[in-house]
């Protein structure tokens, strides 16, 4: 795993571009299962083995994501969860959208 997940978020006071391709590239390099989506945003799909687990999932993501102030979208149900991850300010992505994938995927 790269050192993305021991660093913190940065809240994005916007004024900034959305990174580009090779930025991106670059940064997906360091991850494992996510996909990025059109240049936008980033996506993985968690499996599990039911809902509880699903559940108990989720409940870290949040606390996760309230404790670096930056907060994905997040779909689950029976046995799986779906999280993507976009700076919402600039409409795209930027570093702390790959801090905070490496995080999630420590929990």
């Amino acid at each position: 795993m790269s050192d993305l997940a021991s660093r913190e978020c940065v809240p994005c006071r916007g004024g900034v571009p959305p990174m580009r391709d090779d930025e991106i590239k670059k940064f997906l390099d360091e991850l494992q299962g996510w996909e990025v989506e059109r240049s936008h945003h980033l996506r993985k799909v968690y499996e599990f083995k039911n809902f509880r687990e699903a559940l108990s999932f989720v409940n870290r993501v949040g606390e996760l994501a309230e404790e670096q102030g930056h907060h994905p979208d997040i779909s689950f149900g029976w046995g799986r969860a779906e999280i993507t991850i976009w700076t919402h300010k600039i409409d795209g992505l930027t570093e702390s959208d790959f801090i905070l994938a490496a995080k999630i995927d420590r929990l």
